[in-house]
């Protein structure tokens, strides 16, 4: 940003920078034009950089235009007209004009009469992100298009693009009397040491799409289409973005960022101590330490939010912080850091226009000092001290594990797991030991077994502290002995070591997640999302999230990949101890419910191809029992009916013509199929169709007519019972209109008259019969668990007539409303349902688990304690049977 200065702080400026800058004072003399400007303290645009001399060499118009520049600019800066935004763009934007200039200049000394393209510059560090330095080279890759780069006659095109690059950077960094333009590095281009310095945009996309380095993926966030051909250039960069911004993200990134913030400190030793000397970029707590912050949340978290995209540092730490991914006020340290850092490391540059970043020593430090306004060297140092101290304190908390290993002495790794709280060390040192030997496939690279030691200290102190560290390790070698390859599952543990403790918890406590991690390790990658423990949104905006894949396989795939992802972190958040099992239990449901709605319209969609449509109809899927109510349990399986409107007659108008009985059976076959089918992503929901009129022996799809008159003429009172949960989940609004209307007419009186009551005391003790329970936990079939308390409802719904809402817990509130049914059955159906959610994941078995797991139930419940629950759970079966008991003995007089 610029400000309107004073005159006397012009003059003032120009005063320091002539006594303090032997650069500034030389290039005074050389531009007197300037000088008298600065002198009658006015500040000229930076349109007066401009040499009006076109007649003149490029070279030696821009080598006058960027000493006229660094002119302006440092009195501008010290003068306080410019902020560092203000300096850094103009610095920025002038580089991107040289380069431009010598792009064209070098094509039209070879190919006059040809247009300049096919030919670009990107822009890679502080240029790609217009925060480049007072003294700074530039860093480009140079790329060029074969198809439109001007070459003269029979001239090789890739000789040509190479002959123009050296030309670009002879034109800028050669120097004579007027001194040099850019200092340009083209080291950051792939493979530097073997390829020439332009490279053909096919071959550079490659590259990025299959060679490149994990560390080149930072570098790419602050690039740029700068100079040249800039269609190309944003061509190409539009090409790599997937390099650069991974969903699922290779954390060896985020090691390699660390590695070289490692070998900086220790490379410049001698700059790392606060004092004269300092190195003010790559010092502990120096610049380059707040970029590196910067990216690496950035490589974290981009591939997930385009916002965090941005190139600037600044920029990008409000960014993180506006996401929660960075505390605020940390975010705000840093930025104020970095603004004064990059402020002295320019005074430092304005001295000599030396791409220096050390402090001076002596009297250097105090003219340096001086520059700046201050009255000595240690005020310098005092305004610097407290930024570079909380900058490295920031960035060694993000980098805290350096120098931790674990033992490879048997003995004195014993010794390290009995201390992280391992109950039996020797077996959880013979796990570590098959991981080191490389006994699983994905360990036997080196490159994984590196990995592996990086993660292994922070993993065990994880799992240490876990309920039962003994159950975490021996179901993390599970997870292990089925992953392919282990380097990006442990980069990821590195990286967040809060992941590692959730990990632990859910390895202790939930044997469904951890078996669903051992299948697919990647499920941990969405956990990284701060939103992933949060509620799941709507079923549209799941719908939204799940649509995608370039054709029919790869959309089965993208919803069973979003699926996958939101079921384990939905788990997750039990385990956690963040959300209600109830909503949870929820979201299941509206995942459920969004698959549906994409999976059957893609299914139609390919169905239609070949068919076409039956006028004047479609499908309709009904969702019965807890799908219907919108409530699952992790291992729910989905209770789904098809319909069909219009005439069952009809003859579709496909290129192979189906009558639409045909028609809509096999459709629901293929959508069944699309549901249920494992993928490369496994397996997605079991689909049970036995409800559908006549069960199994019945067509699996019937139409609206036909079921309408099942319902009204030959259903049993199990499926009226069955009816009551009864949602349309898929089909027009007009459609799922017209499916309620049926149901809602047959629930209210549109149905034979039996003894519902008699009847489903039938139908239970047959049930208990041959289903029996699993175990002493089973919430679901031990007598007055949930399969008693939803006979008791339907029963009360169907004899009375009334309270019919597939919500069970609504319709209870609504049968309470009316005196139906006892005010206890709230509660109870609110306890029992949370307790089956929750048991599915931790206790599947229904079996009494261990202390631990104990605990995380009564926790999810509510509950002060375990005995709490075993209490809160007999008193609610004895409430629910009694109910139960009287509605089966009850006067009926609804039926």
């Amino acid at each position: 940003m610029q400000h309107t200065p004073k005159t006397s702080d012009i003059i003032d400026a120009l005063g320091r920078a002539r006594a303090n800058a032997p650069y500034l004072a030389l290039s005074l003399q050389r531009e007197p034009d300037l000088a008298g400007s600065f002198a009658q303290g006015t500040l000229p645009s930076l349109d007066a950089v401009a040499v009006a001399d076109i007649a003149l060499p490029t070279a030696t118009r821009l080598r006058r235009e960027r000493r006229r520049l660094a002119l302006i600019v440092a009195v501008a800066d010290l003068a306080g007209a410019y902020d560092l935004t203000g300096v850094t763009h103009a610095l920025s934007d002038f580089a991107d004009h040289a380069l431009d200039a010598a792009i064209r200049a070098a094509i039209a000394e070879r190919t006059p009469d040809a247009e300049p393209r096919g030919f670009a510059a990107i822009a890679l560090g502080k240029q790609g992100s217009r925060e480049l330095n007072y003294s700074s080279d530039i860093d480009p890759i140079l790329i060029f298009d074969p198809a439109t780069l001007p070459c003269r006659p029979r001239e090789d095109v890739g000789e040509a693009a190479v002959r123009i690059a050296r030309r670009v950077v002879d034109l800028l960094q050669t120097r004579d009397g007027d001194g040099y333009v850019l200092r340009v590095d083209l080291r950051l281009r792939p493979s530097p040491e073997a390829t020439p310095i332009a490279l053909s945009v096919d071959a550079a996309i490659s590259y990025y799409e299959s060679l490149a380095l994990p560390w080149e993926r930072a570098a790419f966030i602050r690039a740029r289409a700068a100079a040249g051909d800039i269609a190309l250039g944003e061509r190409f960069l539009g090409a790599i973005q997937p390099f650069i911004w991974r969903r699922a993200l290779d954390f060896g990134t985020i090691g390699e960022i660390r590695g070289i913030s490692r070998r900086i400190r220790d490379h410049h030793a001698r700059g790392q101590a606060f004092g004269p000397g300092y190195d003010l970029k790559r010092g502990r707590g120096g610049i380059r330490e707040i970029e590196f912050f910067a990216q690496i949340h950035q490589l974290i978290h981009g591939g997930r939010d385009a916002a965090l995209r941005t190139p600037a540092t600044r920029d990008a730490l409000a960014a993180l912080a506006d996401a929660g991914w960075v505390d605020p006020g940390e975010a705000a340290a840093l930025t104020e850091a970095y603004t004064v850092l990059r402020t002295i490391e320019h005074r430092v540059q304005m001295v000599e226009d030396r791409q220096t970043h050390f402090l001076p020593n002596g009297a250097a430090l105090e003219s340096l000092a001086h520059l700046h306004g201050l009255g000595d060297g240690a005020a310098l140092l005092d305004l610097l001290r407290p930024h570079v101290a909380r900058v490295g304190a920031t960035y060694d908390a993000l980098d805290s594990a350096e120098g931790d290993t674990m033992s490879f002495d048997a003995e004195h790794l014993a010794a390290q797991l009995t201390a992280a709280g391992f109950a039996d060390p020797v077996a959880a040192a013979r796990a570590i030991g098959q991981w080191r030997a490389g006994t699983y496939p994905a360990l036997r690279s080196e490159a994984a077994r590196s990995a592996l030691e990086a993660v292994l200290p922070g993993l065990i102190e994880a799992l240490g502290r876990a309920p039962d560290p003994g159950v975490a390790i021996v179901r993390l070698d599970a997870t292990l002995a089925h992953l392919s390859s282990a380097i990006n599952f442990f980069r990821l543990l590195e990286a967040r070591p809060a992941l590692a403790r959730l990990l632990a918890l859910i390895l202790s406590h939930a044997a469904t997640l951890a078996e669903s991690l051992a299948r697919r390790p990647e499920l941990i990658d969405g956990l990284i999302d701060a939103s992933a423990l949060g509620p799941v949104g709507d079923v549209a905006a799941l719908a939204a999230e799940m649509r995608g894949g370039s054709d029919y396989q790869a959309r089965l795939d993208h919803v069973r990949r979003i699926v996958g992802e939101k079921r384990f972190a939905l788990g997750t958040q039990i385990v956690a101890g963040v959300s209600d099992p109830l909503e949870v239990g929820a979201g299941y449901a509206r995942v459920a419910e969004a698959a549906i709605e994409v999976l059957a319209a893609a299914t139609i969609a390919e169905f239609v191809a070949a068919h076409g449509v039956v006028p004047a109809s479609e499908l309709v899927i009904l969702a019965f029992g807890r799908l219907g109510g919108g409530v699952l349990t992790h291992a729910s399986d989905l209770d789904l009916v098809y319909l069909f409107t219009g005439d069952y007659r009809a003859e579709s108008d496909g290129a192979k013509p189906l009558g639409a009985v045909l028609y809509y059976n096999r459709l629901a076959q293929r959508v069944t199929g699309a549901l249920s089918a494992a993928t490369a992503f496994g397996p997605l929901y079991e689909i049970d169709t036995r409800l559908r009129p006549s069960g199994t022996q019945g067509p699996l799809s019937v139409s609206l007519d036909g079921f309408a008159r099942y319902q009204r003429e030959s259903a049993w009172t199990w499926e009226h019972m069955a009816l009551t949960r009864a949602r349309p989940v898929f089909g027009s609004a007009q459609a799922r209109a017209d499916v309620t209307t049926v149901i809602d007419a047959v629930l209210r009186g549109e149905r034979p008259e039996r003894d519902v009551a008699a009847e489903a005391a039938g139908m239970r003790a047959e049930m208990a019969k041959h289903k029996p329970p699993s175990g002493p936990l089973d919430a679901k079939l031990l007598a007055g668990g949930l399969v008693d308390l939803e006979f008791a409802v339907h029963t009360l719904q169907l004899t009375r007539r009334t309270g019919f809402d597939t919500d069970l817990g609504r319709a209870i509130a609504a049968l309470v409303g009316q005196g139906v049914a006892p005010a206890g059955l709230i509660a109870a159906e609110q306890f029992l349902t949370r307790l089956l959610i929750t048991l599915r994941l931790v206790a599947p078995d229904a079996e009494i688990p261990p202390p631990p797991t104990q605990a995380l139930i009564a926790r999810a419940l509510g509950m002060a304690d375990w005995e709490a629950v075993v209490a809160s759970f007999a008193a609610t079966r004895q409430e629910v049977a009694a109910c139960l008991a009287s509605v089966a003995t009850g006067d009926d007089d609804g039926d």
